[in-house]
Order: structure tokens, then sequence, then C-alpha cells
């Protein structure tokens, strides 16, 4: 069906260009491309079909869009670092070609998860006639769509919603992090918030605390994060009255965080260090275990989905959609554990729909604005197998 370039060679971008390559009939010539070309070349090697690698910046608008004309794809994957995101997106409007994501733009010095950068690129895109997919991983981008999905087929108003993340895991390490690990305790640390009658609630880092019984995995404690796929639901769910984020973290991971925290380590502002700057967060993801590494060691499983309660035909209802993940299936697959698996495969999938004018456009969009039946169809086909239960009003 087309060329795709995909930018990124960490754990993500690994299952993507895997899952891509294995799919000739849609995606019939591939190129990856990082910052290290020594990562795309390892990864390449072990692929069952040749596809480019090249070097790029993906800081760089003009790098990415050098490397756009030079191999000419229908379409760029984006699984890079969320600092990346606008200067892809601008050297995919200079060229005119489609462009998808996995994560919102996030500055690199405000931690800051917002799609306020992203959307005004709807106006340009839609002039230049390329299509932008915005948060094309699990959440965001499997959520939005299982909301999506609710909406179209089991409700005629979605009144709450609570999004629940559970990592059952085990790496083995006393402290490591499932993806990257700047990203990752940037989003704990930040404040939280949801959205409730009509405006948003903050709340301080990890205060509110719940225990939530996940089938295949059992009751585990869940906090409460602000996540940024709840920023463009709350603009296209029906009748919404709540929405919140949660997701687990076991005692162990917590404690090691906070002495983190408390000796300045996840801090993003620049110090001294014998004569040059550093960011103390920067240099604590030097020193962690690489999270693409983790695959080999991590048992357990990922569980998830959105707790969905509405209105239909009258009457109150609220159901459960989830995805049941194995660390271990997803290592024997694409070599990498669930966290990265269930981003990347669904990246594809969003990129497949594409390719295939099946989600086609020109602008900017949201996952939860597309039609979610294609979609909840192939992640069935692909290795991120939904399921649904009706669950009893309190």
């Amino acid at each position: 069906m087309g060329k795709v370039l995909i930018i990124g060679a960490g754990g993500v971008g690994n299952v993507v260009v895997r899952k891509c390559a294995r799919t000739p009939e849609t995606f019939t010539d591939i190129c990856l491309a990082s910052r290290t070309r020594e990562k795309c070349d390892r990864i390449a090697a072990d692929l069952d079909r040749p596809i480019e690698t090249a070097q790029v910046d993906a800081d760089s608008k003009a790098e990415v869009a050098e490397l756009i004309r030079r191999f000419g794809p229908d379409l760029v994957i984006n699984v890079a670092l969320p600092y990346q995101d606008l200067a892809i997106m601008d050297a995919c409007l200079e060229t005119g070609v489609d462009y998808l994501d996995t994560a919102s733009y996030e500055p690199p010095d405000v931690p800051a998860f917002t799609y306020d950068w992203q959307w005004p690129y709807d106006e340009p895109y839609r002039k230049a006639g390329i299509m932008g997919l915005l948060g094309s991983g699990f959440d965001p981008g499997v959520t939005n769509v299982f909301c999506a999905y609710a909406q179209k087929h089991f409700f005629d108003e979605i009144h709450y919603v609570d999004i629940l993340d559970a990592n059952a895991g085990d790496h083995g390490y006393p402290f490591a992090t499932n993806f990257n690990p700047e990203i990752n305790i940037r989003e704990i640390s930040a404040k939280g918030r949801y959205w409730e009658n009509g405006q948003w609630v903050e709340t301080e880092p990890l205060a509110l605390k719940e225990t939530y019984d996940f089938p295949e995995i059992g009751p585990k404690d869940i906090y409460l994060l602000y996540h940024e796929e709840m920023e463009s639901l709350v603009k296209h769910l029906k009748g919404l009255k709540r929405i919140r984020f949660w997701m687990t973290f076991s005692e162990k991971y917590l404690t090691h965080l906070n002495v983190l925290q408390n000796v300045g380590m996840t801090s993003i502002e620049p110090v001294e260090f014998e004569g040059r700057k550093i960011v103390p967060l920067q240099f604590l993801k030097a020193i962690l275990p690489d999270p693409g590494t983790l695959g080999p060691r991590t048992k357990g499983k990922t569980n998830i989905g959105c707790v969905i309660e509405g209105i239909k035909d009258g009457r109150r209802k609220k159901i459960h959609i989830y995805n049941v993940c194995d660390h271990q299936e997803c290592y024997g697959e694409v070599k990498s554990q669930a966290v990265s698996y269930t981003t990347g495969v669904p990246a594809m999938i969003g990129a497949m729909l594409m390719l295939e004018g099946i989600w086609k456009k020109p602008g900017v969009f949201n996952m939860e604005q597309l039609d979610p039946d294609p979609f909840m169809e192939r992640l069935n086909q692909h290795g991120l197998p939904w399921k649904t239960r009706e669950l009893p009003l309190e």
C-alpha cells in the first residue's frame, strides 16, 4: 500500500518495525531512522525482510525533511521522544507527508502534557491535504478507541470514564521504568488532574489512591494521574460528567521514587557539576536500566482498559473494556516486554488504516474522532485482543 518512515529505534520503535515488516502487503517499503544508526541496523539485521536504515536528528526539522525527501515515504511514524513531535510535524508539513505519533508534544524544559501545541496544526494540515494522527499508542490511543467504540455500540450517553492502566510485570530490578525513564518519571511526579462537571480538578502527585481487582492479575493499588487522552475525550464524548486516569505502582517503586525526588534526582532544572551543566533527571536516565533490555527478564501481565458508565435506552449501564497482555509472550514474538508492545502495535494499526485509506482525511485528529470499528477489529488480529464485561451498578 505504501512506504513508511519510522523515526525512533527504542523499545516501541522495535515493536513497530517488526510488526510492519510482517505485513508487506501494507508496508511495502520501510526505513527505520534514529539518532544512533547502529540501533536501527541491529533491529534490521534481525528481520525476515530487508529494510533501509538511516541516521537522523529528530530535533532538526531540516534533517527530518531531508530524510523524507530522500526516502519518499507516504507516512511518517514518530516513535521518537515527545520533545521531538513538533519538529517532525513541521517536516511532514513542509514535505506534504502524513504523520502519526503515540504521545502528545512535551517541551524539554516544562513538564506539560497537552495537545495545545499540536491541535493548531489542523488547519495547515488540511490546507496541505495531509493527515496527522495523534496518540496512536495504547493510552493514549486504544483507550480513546475503546471510548469511541462504547459510545457507538453500548451507550446513548457516556457519563463516567475511568481509564485503568495496570502493569503486574516483574523485571527483578530494585528500580527501573518500563519506558523512557525521563518521560515516565516526569509523568508520575507531575500533579494529578481529572475532569468533572465541566472543569479540571488538580491534585497533588499520587494523592488519590484506590484498589481495583483486575481480571487475570487481581487486586492492585491504583493512583490518579493526569494523562493527555482525557484532554481530547472531554471534547468528543457526549454527556460526559467525569473522566479520570489511574495507574498501578508498587510500594517498592514509590519508595525508590520518593527517595530520588527527595535528593533532587528527578529535577529537570540544570545544576552545575564539575564545570558543566547537567539535568539530574537526564543523568538518572543514563544510569537506570534501559527499558529496551527488560524484555527477557520481565514476567507477568498488563491489563489496560476503560470502565465506562452511562445511559442506554433510558437505563444506566456500566462496562469494562480491556486488554490483557503477557510480557513473556510479547518477548517471544517481538523481543520486547508488554509495555512497548501495547504502544507499538496500535501505532502499526493506525498506520495501516491510514495507508489503506480507511482512516484517511486531511487535518489533525485524535483517535476517538475516527470510526473505531476497523481499529477494534485489527486489535484482535494483530496481538491485542480485547474483552468486555458488564459491571454491577453501585
